[in-house]
């Protein structure tokens, strides 16, 4: 799916919060016919947070930074905050200084790992995530996100492993789960994609993603009522979601009522032209409408 996933930056305690993002599983409109896949968009990327990424909250930061200049935790967080505000060069630098003063701050280089994944530079960040492992080999964020840039980058195999760790370290990050399930998703073994994304939906259940992912493997089980009331409940989670409204529209397609299958896309495409299965379903069922 075209969906973004977000990663929570980490303070000096453990939170590990999976929003949207996971990275949704795809469902391509003409699986109809040739059965399920996934479209993989990068994942882990940052929401502009107007709060938390203030000018007001940043100052505020600032005269904390300024009161205490050799405390690494206060570049820690200010430099979430510019993360926040979509200021990455101001947090990376915030980060660097964390590090200097304190260079076994694990939580700081998974923050620097996130920053850089945003800023599109995905060697950095899997490195960053790595030396945050080397300071501690128990943080499940840095496994999920060096996984997420290892499965991108189609390194499938070693993405499995660091979800695979994750999910032994007993991670309440839904994302290990997800991310996992679309693999298993990729390797075409769905029975265990759907216990994958019934986990993640259990850990975080307003996340539309996981229902979106469990449904395409329903599909290529030729479980079409399981999949649709699934990509509906995705739809009632977040209607802006373009691919949640085109699965939905492969249903109808598949049971054959072109004009409800056309009237979906249609939104999908509304929602996101660029979206090539809304564009390719629509150009299938629009004479149906």
């Amino acid at each position: 799916m075209a969906n973004k996933a977000e990663q929570s930056f980490q303070s000096g305690t453990r939170t590990g919060i999976f929003r949207q993002s996971l990275s949704a599983a795809g469902l391509v409109a003409v699986l109809a016919l040739s059965g399920c896949q996934s479209t993989n968009q990068p994942s882990d990327m940052i929401s502009i947070e107007k709060e938390q990424g203030s000018r007001e909250n940043i100052d505020s930061l600032s005269s904390v930074i300024a009161a205490n200049p050799g405390d690494p935790n206060g570049y820690n967080v200010r430099g979430s905050a510019y993360g926040r505000a979509g200021e990455f060069n101001k947090a990376v630098a915030d980060f660097n200084r964390a590090l200097q003063l304190n260079p076994n701050f694990y939580q700081a280089y998974a923050n620097r790992a996130l920053v850089y994944r945003n800023m599109g530079k995905p060697v950095e960040a899997a490195n960053d995530y790595t030396a945050a492992l080397k300071l501690n080999p128990s943080y499940d964020i840095a496994y999920i996100g060096r996984g997420n840039i290892y499965r991108q980058a189609g390194r499938v195999d070693e993405a499995f492993q660091d979800f695979n760790r994750a999910i032994e370290l007993d991670t309440t990050d839904g994302r290990a789960y997800h991310n996992r399930g679309l693999i298993y998703q990729l390797r075409g073994q769905h029975d265990k994609a759907i216990e994958d994304f019934s986990k993640a939906i259990s850990l975080s259940p307003s996340a539309p993603e996981p229902y979106n992912g469990r449904g395409v493997s329903y599909i290529a089980l030729n479980d079409d009522e399981n999949a649709f009331a699934d990509f509906n409940h995705a739809i009632e989670l977040n209607p802006k979601l373009a691919e949640s409204w085109a699965n939905q529209a492969l249903v109808y397609e598949r049971k054959g009522d072109k004009a409800k299958a056309a009237k979906s896309y249609q939104h999908a495409f509304n929602l996101d032209p660029k979206y090539q299965p809304a564009r390719d379903g629509l150009n299938r069922t629009r004479g149906g409408a």
